[in-house]
């Protein structure tokens, strides 16, 4: 089974370039956690999307792959995921939004590693 986890921010208009970078930075070191699967989390931003309100005016995404509900469980409550959101995201977001889902099972193989790539 994979979990996926998706997660849109918008940050507060006061809120500098500077801190969404670094915010950016912090982000993607969870990858590294045991309960992320196979390293898979990706951050992309800011949104590309013509026009902004389109995408409801979410500047930043996430995307992470998870074994199961307890590995999505166990990112959430990791120290380094609360440092994370307590220290860079909460006290400066206008809005998230997150959407978790479980991959159907015949679906599944397109969450596999690629044996073959280069």
């Amino acid at each position: 089974m994979t979990i996926v986890h998706i997660v849109l921010f918008r940050f507060k208009s006061e809120v500098t370039k500077e801190h969404k970078d670094l915010f950016v930075r912090e982000l993607k070191k969870l990858k590294s956690l045991p309960c992320v699967k196979d390293n898979r989390l990706i951050v992309g931003g800011p949104s590309i999307t013509e026009s902004i309100e389109k995408s409801k005016n979410f500047e930043f995404a996430l995307v992470s792959y998870h074994e199961d509900r307890a590995a999505l469980e166990a990112y959430q409550a990791s120290k380094e995921h609360i440092w994370v959101t307590q220290t860079y995201l909460f006290p400066y977001k206008e809005d998230l939004c997150r959407f978790d889902f479980e991959v159907d099972p015949g679906d599944e193989y397109m969450f596999m590693p690629n044996i073959f790539r280069s």
